[in-house]
């Protein structure tokens, strides 16, 4: 005869099952604010003459000593970094700064320049490709979304993952930015700055323009954005094009062509020591490798977007790799961006070749559900039972032509809210949020 629990006993196994399941479906927040270690401040010394601060901005920068002055690489996000930076350094930072060089062109690498130029007159250097890039057209937010949670409050903001913050404590200006006095054209260029020879390496990836930058003598490579501690962003989410994962791969086995004793990224920590940056250079190419072969594998079988990120991820080993964790990309956002790129909008369904538009779609599926109020019903029932993603939908249905029905709207934003809390990938989880204060705002209280 089995022994009846003493009921105090009883409430503390209750309590441990409790806590234990609610520790796993915020397993992805959790791991997400471990990220944040990435970003703490710290210069560090990757090699001698070279060091890198990371944590003062949105982007690391780094510091080259010569022997007649330094050259820096990228320059943080804005002026007020630059200055922290510059702070940091210390007496590191050897006047007169002989070269500027920008690994690319997004703003988070290259608006301090002037702070880092100060009274000095460096060369500002790019490839040919930098001054030809066009601005991102979504990064100002989509339907009140955005991926850096610049609006968040700060009990619910995180990091970005690949970074702390961009533009959350200072705006995003463009008052340090230098332009470049001097580009190269090719596959690459060597110079000597201040007595360091430096060689620049066009690898495109993260953007068209991207160069590394590559101390033969000091064995150290500092690849820009095609390599950091979190799964690439090869389809972002903030209205952009697809960054060609083919050219990015190419660059990638240049690089490990190179054997770097050192790494430095343009964001998260340094990896110091041989056998570690070719373990780290060579996982992130089989990484995006793996996920764009599997893919056109699948597009040439037929294969629809659905069906092809049911069955596409990452090789155990690669999966389980700190530097593939989605806490920038998304493997599914890569497979879905790559399809449109490869194949079109259309997925072969013949039935979506003119499909009804999406406010007709709505009227009929109400209707057929029985009217907004049983829409509404449905979707808190599906709150109630966890299926966060769908509550959203059924929300939407409604909000497609009514956006200021306050239920559908409530409803809605706390699906987005609880699909936030259970996320690692920090774009998704500052977009939810964002859009979720969006469709809160104004709303009359309870």
């Amino acid at each position: 005869m089995a022994r009846a629990i003493p009921t105090t006993a009883a409430a503390a196994l209750l309590a441990v099952v409790a806590t234990t399941a609610m520790a796993q479906e915020y397993a992805g927040r959790d791991r997400l604010r471990a990220q944040s270690a990435e970003f703490r401040r710290e210069v560090i010394q990757v090699a001698s003459g070279v060091y890198v601060a990371v944590g003062y901005s949105a982007s690391n920068v780094v510091l080259v000593q010569g022997d007649s002055g330094s050259i820096i690489v990228d320059t943080g996000t804005d002026s007020t970094a630059a200055r922290a930076i510059v702070e940091a350094f210390g007496p590191r930072l050897r006047r007169p700064v002989r070269a500027i060089v920008y690994t690319h062109s997004h703003p988070d690498h290259t608006g301090g320049g002037r702070v880092f130029a100060g009274d000095d007159t460096p060369d500002v250097i790019a490839h040919e490709t930098f001054v030809k890039a066009t601005p991102e057209a979504g990064r100002g937010g989509r339907e009140g979304g955005d991926q850096f949670g610049m609006a968040l409050p700060v009990d619910q903001f995180i990091n970005v993952g690949v970074q702390a913050e961009f533009g959350r404590v200072v705006p995003p200006t463009r008052e340090g930015y230098l332009p470049p006095t001097r580009t190269f054209s090719g596959d690459e260029s060597s110079l000597t700055i201040a007595g360091v020879y430096v060689q620049l390496l066009h690898t495109p990836g993260e953007t068209p323009d991207t160069i590394a930058v590559w101390l033969p003598d000091a064995r150290v490579l500092m690849p820009g954005d095609n390599v950091f501690r979190a799964f690439p962003n090869v389809a972002p989410i903030r209205g952009s094009r697809l960054r060609n994962p083919e050219a990015w791969v190419a660059s990638l086995d240049r690089v490990i062509a190179l054997k770097p004793e050192h790494v430095v990224p343009g964001h998260t920590r340094p990896v110091l020591g041989a056998a570690a940056s070719g373990a780290t250079l060579i996982v992130y190419r089989d990484g995006l490798k793996s996920i764009v072969e599997q893919t056109l594998t699948g597009i040439r079988k037929g294969e629809r977007p659905d069906e092809l990120v049911a069955h596409v991820t990452l090789p155990p080993a690669l999966a389980a790799n700190p530097f593939l964790q989605e806490f920038y990309g998304g493997v599914e956002w890569t497979v879905r961006g790559i399809y449109a790129d490869q194949v079109g909008w259309f997925d072969g369904n013949a039935t979506k070749l003119f499909p009804m538009p999406e406010k007709e779609r709505a009227t009929r599926l109400v209707t057929l559900i029985g009217g907004v109020a049983r829409m509404v019903e449905r979707g808190r029932a599906a709150l109630a039972a966890k299926d966060f993603t769908w509550a959203a939908e059924l929300a939407d249905y409604v909000l497609v032509n009514d956006g200021a029905h306050v239920e559908a709207r409530r409803l809605k934003a706390q699906a987005l809210t609880e699909l936030a809390e259970r996320q690692v990938n920090a774009i998704a989880r500052n977009y939810y949020l964002t859009t979720a204060q969006f469709l809160l705002k104004d709303l009359p209280a309870r």
